[in-house]
């Protein structure tokens, strides 16, 4: 029952509105399980009594159009269940309407039959059933408008019964029922985060205490040791009589300060796990079971699939599995249309099963199971699936790649192009599907979630998709680092893969440090520099990198250090601050302090934005430095291919290590992101000159120092002038190239290679 106190503010018509919504779900379920089970006696029970409600409830309020409609569908269930009427799959495609109609009416309570055509034609269609008339086609009683297309908006991609309260939440014990708003729940769930926190600060004191003990034990057993060596000894009276008293209150003392520990040890405990399990209702009340919020699934697949005239089943495992109500909401849409692709694409009709040996009825399947502190959802269909070549063709024919980079790709790859924004491999444009619109919105919504997708097919035989979300959005799931001496969180779900990386595994190309991971490359950058924080002093060995991504691109973060997983009571930030870069929302540690989660979507943004500057700094440095000891670094700047490779090969004969940049830019990218002791630039080339680029190179503070050589055609002494006054060591003609000149002058500005 629901609480009068906590419904006073509701008028008579939401409260007949939240019965009609409460009671249709009971009709479609026991509609829908009229066509499968062979003896229904308790579901027509049940319609009975959802019908009946209704009517009452209806009555009361004074609304007849849904007191006419209710009784004629009570009388339909009626005579079911006295056996004089057999209620056909088309009985039940008229009742269902009856339904539909029912919800739009509480939602439209001033609707009447004579503004409604269509609701006269269906309450005597329904009475035609009860009264054993030729039961009508499904085209006389169309009272509904046509299924919203599935490609077009996110919110009009469902076909379910009218959705929940966005704004409000069910907190259901023994039939009990409350309704709390979603902020006051949130706001409860943030007092229970600090009363977690604050049950940790009786930690050291209890800790504290057990030292006291320990020193209070040690003092008595001196006394005791002291009263027995004096206690042979001729003493005064007085310090005889002192001494026992201290003897009595070092005992007195012990035994309270034993009993006080134990005391506060065991409040400690209790208060800890009073605050787990006040933090685990609290979750709870977020929590429903997953039918109760794909309640519709069953009736969507059953009506697409006799619209389209094939015969589909639909099989939910762990449908009692606990889902946070908010993703619930969420993955709706991304859900729906998921079964309606699996229908309208992978189903085949049944003479096409039967040809391909295939059972007449096609089976979904849903699934849904904790792992891993994850909520794992897989949705499978025992279809077509999707020819892999096929998939590989269109991604040529729509110029998303070229025919050679395709043939390339992994089946995995190929699947990912399913997930992009028009994508689409059916030929034929339908109200169903086939507008290139939709999957990329299923990716999407996962990922707002900070949950990912993957498609998984089996031509011929299936295909699946593997939704991975958080268990709850109030409570996330994190990976732990340190970057600059703070913590940070990442979401698991937002993390493809940490490692411990040696700087031998790390290569250089373009001056964009990178590693191989299942034998793809991923670049590597620094999290201080992403975030903008201060450089390492020390680089150790081995990086602790966070491999990250967005749909296309995939980066090595290197943090300074693994904290460990830990699960956080997610805080949004104060909403005065903006769009925090790099950063969704905060939380508490167990010791009180505060960490920041990351936004990975905006992180990799600002990865790339730091790629694309070119000022890049090496997360490699004393792997580098150590290169230095050994090898005198070179940089060579010079826009033609002939003269690079003249120097470079001409350098690294004598054991110079040489890199090589191809203009004045990339010179000047290259020079602040890594360590030279030496740089040779041309004169001409596009974008900088390098004259440009020596007095860049001279009026920096920290690279001032780094003698600059430049070589040129050029042997006017004017240029000769100003490539001295720009700063230039050294100015020689590319003539030195026949002889020793440059690497005399090489030799003599940093010595031997």
């Amino acid at each position: 029952m629901i609480e009068d106190s906590n419904l006073s503010q509701f008028s008579l018509l939401d409260l007949f509105n939240m019965e009609v919504k409460t009671q249709v779900v009971v009709l479609n379920n026991c509609l829908l399980a009229l066509e499968t089970n062979p003896d229904p006696k308790s579901e027509l029970a049940a319609l009975m009594r959802a019908a009946h409600c209704i009517k009452g409830a209806a009555r009361i309020v004074q609304i007849e159009p849904a007191v006419t409609l209710a009784h004629v569908m009570e009388d339909c269930f009626s005579a079911a269940q006295a056996g004089t009427v057999s209620l056909t799959a088309d009985c039940v495609d008229v009742l269902l309407q009856g339904v539909d109609m029912l919800q739009h009416i509480a939602e439209n309570p001033n609707v009447q039959p004579g503004n409604n055509p269509h609701m006269q034609s269906l309450m005597n269609a329904i009475a035609n059933i009860a009264n054993s008339v030729t039961t009508p086609a499904i085209s006389q009683v169309n009272i509904l408008q046509p299924t919203p297309q599935i490609e077009s908006l996110p919110a009009e991609i469902a076909s379910f019964p009218a959705p929940t309260f966005p704004v409000e939440e069910l907190v259901t014990t023994q039939n009990r029922t409350v309704r709390v708003s979603t902020d006051n729940l949130n706001r409860l769930m943030g007092l229970v985060g600090e009363t977690i926190v604050a049950t940790k600060w009786l930690e050291p004191f209890t800790d504290s205490f057990f030292k006291v003990r320990a020193n209070q034990l040690e003092l008595f057993n001196l006394v005791t040791k002291l009263q027995e060596l004096l206690s042979d000894r001729p003493l005064d009276k007085h310090i005889k009589e002192h001494l026992n008293a201290v003897y009595q209150k070092t005992s007195e003392c012990s035994q309270l300060i034993s009993d006080r520990q134990n005391e506060l040890e065991s409040f400690s405990q209790r208060s800890g796990n009073l605050a787990h399990r006040l933090y685990r209702e609290v979750i709870a009340t977020r929590m429903c079971s997953f039918t109760e919020g794909g309640q519709g699934l069953p009736r969507m697949v059953r009506d697409l699939s006799r619209q389209l005239g094939k015969r589909v089943k639909l099989e939910i495992k762990g449908k009692y599995t606990l889902v946070d109500r908010d993703i619930l909401d969420r993955l709706e849409a991304p859900l729906t249309h998921i079964l309606r692709n699996a229908i309208d694409h992978g189903i085949e009709s049944p003479q096409e099963r039967v040809a391909a040996g295939k059972p007449e009825e096609g089976i979904i399947e849903i699934e849904v199971v904790h792992r891993a502190g994850m909520l794992s959802i897989a949705i499978s269909d025992d279809g077509r699936g999707i020819d892999i070549e096929f998939l590989r063709q269109q991604v040529v024919n729509k110029q998303m790649t070229n025919a050679e980079m395709a043939a390339q790709l992994t089946e995995a790859e190929l699947m990912e192009f399913l997930l992009l924004p028009g994508f689409s491999t059916t030929q034929t444009v339908t109200e169903i599907s086939g507008r290139g619109v939709g999957l990329d919105i299923v990716h999407s919504t996962v990922r707002e979630v900070g949950g990912t997708l993957r498609a998984v097919s089996h031509p011929g035989k299936s295909m699946t998709f593997y939704l991975q979300l958080p268990l709850t959005l109030s409570v996330v799931r994190t990976l732990l680092v340190e970057i600059a001496g703070e913590p940070y969180a990442f979401g698991l779900t937002r993390i493809e893969k940490v490692l411990m990386l040696a700087k031998s595994e790390i290569a250089v190309s373009e001056n964009r440090p990178f590693f191989l991971l299942d034998n793809q490359p991923v670049e590597l950058i620094s999290a201080r520099q992403v975030l903008e924080l201060s450089p390492a002093a020390v680089s150790p060995d081995l990086l602790p990198v966070v491999v990250i991504s967005d749909r296309l691109n995939h980066y090595g973060l290197v943090v300074d250090r693994f904290i460990g997983e830990h699960s956080l009571v997610v805080r949004p930030l104060d909403a005065r601050l903006g769009k925090v870069p790099n950063i969704s929302a905060a939380a508490l540690m167990d010791d009180g302090s505060p960490v920041l989660i990351v936004d990975v979507e905006d992180l990799v943004r600002s990865i790339a934005k730091v790629f694309s500057s070119g000022q890049l700094s090496q997360v490699n440095q004393s792997a580098r430095q150590v290169l230095a000891k050994t090898y005198k670094r070179v940089l060579v700047v010079d826009d033609s291919i002939t003269v690079r490779e003249m120097e470079r090969k001409l350098l690294e004969n004598n054991s110079y290590k040489v890199d090589v940049a191809v203009n004045g830019i990339d010179g000047w990218n290259a020079v602040r992101s890594s360590d030279y002791d030496l740089v040779i630039t041309d004169i001409d080339m596009p974008r900088m000159n390098g004259f440009e680029l020596t007095s860049h190179i001279k009026a920096h503070a920290m690279l001032k120092q780094i003698p600059v050589i430049i070589v040129s055609y050029k042997d006017r002494e004017a240029d000769r002038i100003q490539g001295l006054e720009a700063g230039a060591d050294y100015y020689l003609t590319k003539s030195s190239f026949h002889d020793d000149t440059l690497l005399k002058a090489v030799i003599d500005l940093i010595g031997e290679g």
